[in-house]
């Protein structure tokens, strides 16, 4: 139950609550109702513009609710109790439904209005989910931004019959109309694309609301990204930063150690260091959006640069950083992406929980992947870590405690070849013995992808110079083969991809493109 520090500062958020939001719980019998019965009652009693009812309102279950305002369904709904990661997306959800500003980007807001079709997600989650929040976050906006949508979170543990009909093994899923709508490892950019490709005509941008010329625009919000907006913000410049999230790969970790000065930290913990600093200054903000592509000169001499966004809207620019990090690399075998979500997945904190007593695959043999073995021996039957090489390329440390794990096994010199399904679940992996060529099965019932990652640069015009593995080529002052355009972070050649090196990086890019300005100015 809420304790009373956490109580106390509930009672702070809410202080500036001006409109009365109602919990109305659904009636009936469930195991865990009085639970979360006692939950809501804890939460009513710190504002009395929160209070708590029970009736019949056919919901999903008796541990099902609604936040009600003057009245009227907000449209945003929980089922299950949302504590753990979930307990913030409640109550950001009453705060917004009482009149607090929304955090989505403007143009984002104006898309989701448009949407005249009655749409229900569902968003079924992990409570120990650390990206399923976002994606409940948003959609519990677009909901209040649109009658004509309702979201509703549901706690996967707490209806496993439910997960069961739909084949579920990844979090967060999210269905829309009852129909599978995106699952696995997706964030709210990616639920804005599909949103976009169901109904085009709401990136149809309004021409009255373009930025003026901006002097520098950053791609990317990771600490590369972030660090240049700062860096340029400061000189005085027009910035507008470009991102799916805020964080980037940095939302994902867990734990941080090694950002110099911060003895230990988390991912949600610096993402959230890095918009409150980001916040400081007068910055544009384009969250959950693409730049689709960069139109320039094929002679490089045009100083105006103009950039394409996913929402339909076009950013012209003196200056561009590029600073998109990068995202996981997939096997590219058979049965991968055809079973993500149903036995394939790239985030064990996220996903792990529902191999609980089952016995998975790890591919890959680098610090993720064993990292990630570690993580799944204390919630599954078996770790079985795949690496392709003779030898594992982890840290010693790390390799000393997998090999000393009972549940771990380690089978080197393995081609990863097929996933293979039966009914919508995965069951086997198969495998080739590099050293013996035979071709090998391995039962299992899930498969952890863990092999490194793939830079985000393909959105970028022929005449920015990329390698053969798609890193953006830059010299000492972060300038890439296109005049006017920059590049930091994980997205280019600089070796070593680490938080601090990144955010350097990103400084440096930000004074060079500062530089440039001066020069051509």
């Amino acid at each position: 139950m809420l304790s009373q520090d956490i109580l106390k500062t509930l009672a702070t958020y809410t202080q500036q609550m001006t409109t009365q939001v109602t919990l109305v719980l659904q009636t009936g019998e469930h195991d865990k109702r009085a639970e979360l019965v006692g939950f809501l009652q804890q939460l009513s009693s710190v504002s009395d513009n929160l209070r708590l009812i029970e009736r019949n309102e056919n919901l999903a279950s008796p541990i099902s609710f609604y936040l009600e305002v003057a009245g009227k369904n907000t449209g945003v709904h929980f089922s299950g109790i949302p504590s753990g990661h979930e307990f913030n997306s409640l109550i950001l959800a009453i705060l917004n439904a009482a009149g607090t500003e929304l955090k989505l980007d403007k143009s984002l807001q104006t898309m989701v209005q448009k949407i005249n079709q009655p749409l229900h997600f569902e968003v079924f989650v992990s409570l120990s989910c650390h990206n399923c929040p976002d994606v409940v976050q948003a959609l519990n906006q677009f909901a209040l931004l649109n009658e004509h949508i309702s979201s509703e979170m549901i706690d996967g543990a707490l209806f496993p019959e439910l997960i069961e009909q739909r084949n579920i093994q990844g979090v967060p899923s999210v269905y829309v109309n009852g129909e599978r709508f995106a699952n696995g490892k997706i964030d709210t950019a990616q639920l804005v694309d599909k949103l976009i490709a169901r109904y085009p005509e709401i990136a149809k941008a309004d021409e009255t609301e373009q930025l003026p010329q901006q002097d520098v625009t950053v791609i990317g919000g990771g600490p590369a990204g972030v660090a240049a907006a700062i860096y340029a913000a400061r000189k005085g410049l027009k910035v507008t930063m470009i991102a799916d999230r805020i964080g980037g790969q940095v939302k994902d970790t867990v734990g941080i150690e090694n950002l110099i000065s911060v003895s230990k930290t988390t991912g949600t913990a610096l993402t959230s260091n890095l918009l409150g600093h980001l916040n400081d200054y007068p910055i544009n903000k384009r969250e959950f959006v693409r730049v689709e592509n960069i139109a320039t000169s094929a002679d490089n001499s045009v100083a105006a640069k103009q950039l394409q966004l996913s929402n339909g809207e076009l950013i012209k620019s003196k200056t561009v950083i590029v600073a998109t990090g990068a995202k996981w690399r997939e096997l590219g075998i058979p049965g991968e992406k055809e079973n993500v979500g149903a036995g394939v997945a790239y985030c064990p904190h996220c996903d792990g929980p529902f191999f609980k007593g089952k016995d998975v695959a790890v591919v890959g043999g680098g610090n993720s992947g064993i990292e990630a073995a570690l993580d799944l021996a204390g919630m599954v039957n078996h770790v079985t870590v795949f690496e392709f090489l003779p030898e594992l390329k982890a840290d010693q440390v790390l390799i000393d405690k997998a090999q000393a794990h009972e549940k771990i096994t380690i089978i080197k010199n393995a081609a990863t070849k097929e996933i293979i399904a039966d009914n919508g679940k995965v069951v086997a992996l198969r495998y080739e013995d590099r050293v013996t060529g035979e071709v090998k099965r391995q039962s299992l019932s899930g498969v952890f992808v863990q092999i490194g990652l793939v830079p985000n640069s393909q959105f970028l015009p022929e005449q920015v110079a990329v390698t053969q593995h798609g890193e953006v080529i830059i010299d000492e002052k972060c300038r890439t083969s296109a005049t006017g355009i920059f590049a930091a972070g994980d997205v280019t050649t600089v070796p070593y991809k680490q938080i601090v090196i990144a955010m350097g990086e990103g400084a440096k890019a930000s004074l060079a493109a500062f530089d440039h300005l001066l020069a051509t100015s």
